[in-house]
């Protein structure tokens, strides 16, 4: 039950909706493998590694180390900053929208120097942009 209550109130959190007994529920128990946004961003995360690891050593050093990095960002600052006060977990959000903003714009990159289709960056930029905008209503909903 309380599980289901912790998902429940994640997405509420996520979406804007200010159900007061979730969020009470939430911030009590609060475990940031629940977060919709987590999990969208550690799934996401394996592709941006294997893409990257299918270039060349170069292309994998400059741009795709980069890449890696970022993605890694979004999910882990969610993970570090998810027992700290509501004041630095807003701080740990805003690092994980900077990273993810940052991704898209190496996806743009990458696309523009021909080390990816544009189909599948642009699948992959409107993934990550599902996610800035999750990690936004959090930011702003989080209390």
């Amino acid at each position: 039950m309380l599980a289901a209550w912790i998902s429940h109130a994640s997405r509420t959190l996520e979406t804007g909706e200010q159900s007061p007994e979730a969020r009470r529920i939430y911030t009590q128990h609060m475990n940031y493998r629940e977060l919709e946004v987590y999990k969208r961003a550690n799934i996401l995360f394996p592709q941006i590694y294997r893409l990257v690891r299918s270039w060349k050593q170069i292309d994998q050093r400059e741009i795709g180390s980069q890449m890696i990095r970022a993605a890694n960002s979004i999910h882990a600052n969610l993970a570090e900053g998810s027992t700290k006060s509501v004041a630095d977990f807003k701080r740990y959000l805003g690092n994980a929208i900077g990273s993810c903003d940052e991704l898209v714009s190496h996806i743009t990159d990458a696309v523009n120097i021909d080390l990816m289709s544009k189909t599948a960056g642009n699948k992959l930029i409107d993934e990550y942009r599902i996610v800035g905008k999750q990690l936004m209503r959090l930011k702003q909903n989080w209390k």
